[in-house]
């Protein structure tokens, strides 16, 4: 297991290796982008196989399949929650939209900021990924994880 990095309210874990990707510079960016996202409280980021992602999404969400990232809101006691994401997903989007895999985690990170902060795409009428839309551009980001999901994904260069 490797050890955390910590660094103000934020704990990141980097399980398992990424070319370019650090726990401390992904700590960095989490810090900013918490910061920009309004979310307050401490927020732990796993970086980890698509096996355990799997293992999570069957026991939390009743999906036996793997998946990019999630978010697990915890509120009290100073926590804003946890994030999990895999590193295996996350290298084969970089590499199919054609970026860093650090780029990816970020746009990960991002999105799973924003969900513990409240937000829902899947119920809220556009308001997540307009907001996520808004702190990419702000943060330096390449396409959004809800955008490049949507039917008109392709069309932003």
């Amino acid at each position: 297991m490797a050890l955390p990095f910590v660094l103000e309210d934020l704990v990141v874990i980097l399980e398992k290796k990424l070319r370019g990707v650090s726990a401390a510079a992904l700590s960095r960016f989490a810090g900013r982008a918490q910061r920009a996202a309004g979310l307050r409280g401490r927020v732990s980021i796993l970086v980890t196989g698509s096996a355990e992602l799997r293992r999570l999404n069957r026991r939390y969400r009743r999906a036996d399949q793997p998946t990019d990232v999630l978010s697990f809101p915890t509120r009290g006691n100073g926590m804003a929650g946890d994030i999990a994401i895999s590193a295996e997903v996350a290298a084969g989007n970089a590499r199919r939209f054609g970026h860093s895999a650090a780029a990816e985690v970020k746009i990960l990170i991002l999105h799973g900021l924003l969900h513990l902060a409240g937000l829902d795409h899947e119920r809220d009428r556009g308001q997540m990924s307009r907001r996520e839309e808004k702190l990419r551009r702000r943060l330096g980001l390449p396409a959004s994880l809800i955008q490049r999901s949507s039917p008109a994904a392709g069309k932003e260069s």
